[in-house]
């Protein structure tokens, strides 16, 4: 049976290496949960789109594969989707260190109520 992809975007973290997150290096792991987080008052890109791990900014989605992902969150959108920890490189340049992917939830797995 087909499955579709719920994969709306791969793409590496961009800036990485202007932030904290080598503060937090060793928590980022395959499949770890970060955040997203619009930045439309960014004077560079009015759709940045930055990367977070808790509270530490990781980057940013890179700036020519944003406008999607920025528009979902400016119409409130952003339950809809969710970004993980795609694949780390820790031997590879800073800025490919890290590739996060970005998907639509899926709403069709219900959750068991509680007893």
């Amino acid at each position: 049976m087909y499955e579709r992809s719920r994969n709306l975007l791969d793409c590496h973290i961009s800036g990485f290496n202007y932030y904290d997150g080598l503060d937090v290096v060793e928590s980022l792991k395959h499949g770890t949960y970060v955040t997203l987080v619009s930045e439309s008052d960014n004077p560079y890109d009015p759709e940045a789109i930055a990367v977070y791990f808790k509270e530490i900014k990781l980057g940013y989605i890179p700036h020519t594969k944003n406008s999607l992902i920025s528009n979902l969150l400016y119409f409130g959108y952003g339950n809809i989707i969710e970004a993980k920890i795609n694949s780390c490189d820790p031997q590879a340049h800073p800025e490919r260190q890290f590739r996060i992917v970005v998907r639509i939830k899926d709403s069709r797995k219900q959750q068991p109520m509680p007893l």
